[in-house]
């Protein structure tokens, strides 16, 4: 299997990994045409060790096998980087000087705008994610977020239900918000031409 000799084999493979990288790219964090051009440049580097092309299987497997690679690889190295705040003071609370040798410029007192306006950007979606939770969820995840710091027993009270159901309805409720919540923040635009 070489691009370079058969130029077909990119014609042939092309829906094929970008079906796969689509289906793999949400978990892994990444966007589904880099994950499919890390296969491309996999497939390029492999050279000699790429799989017989007399087997019709095996280029198809040996694809959807460096799919899901480059897919850990990307959550390996998502779980690795720290993103850099350069906004943050160094742990000893003094400022130092900058790479010129001149002094840092001095960091704002209050809060920066943009953060605010993520901050809200992030309640908002929150909110909006709780309120679309099935059953009495939005109930549950309005008295457990209430700024009056409610206890089970008059979360309980107020809703109607055992003080003992509150956990496992707790439990069901984050996680139907957690797969609400990632599915909307993995989901990738519409890319190229729409079918």
């Amino acid at each position: 299997m070489d691009l370079l000799k058969d130029p077909d084999l990119v014609t042939e493979l092309g829906p094929l990994l970008s079906a796969e990288a689509a289906a793999e790219a949400p978990g892994a964090g990444v966007d589904a045409a880099d994950l499919e051009q890390a296969v491309w440049v996999r497939l390029l580097e492999s050279g000699r060790r790429a799989p017989d092309r007399a087997d019709p299987a095996e280029p198809a497997r040996w694809l959807r096998r460096a799919v899901r690679a480059e897919a850990r690889l990307a959550r390996r190295r998502a779980r690795r980087e720290i993103p850099y705040d350069h906004r943050r003071r160094p742990a000893d609370g003094r400022r130092h000087p900058s790479a010129d040798g001149g002094p840092q410029p001095a960091a704002a007192a209050g809060p920066v705008p943009e953060d605010a306006l993520l901050h809200g950007e992030v309640n908002r979606a929150l909110r909006s994610a709780v309120a679309r939770l099935p059953g009495r969820c939005p109930e549950l995840m309005k008295a457990l977020l209430s700024p009056r710091d409610l206890t089970y027993r008059e979360i309980a009270g107020e809703l109607g239900i055992s003080q003992g159901s509150l956990g496992p309805v707790r439990s069901r409720c984050l996680g139907c918000l957690r797969r609400m919540l990632a599915a909307e923040v993995a989901a990738p635009g519409l890319r190229g031409m729409e079918r």
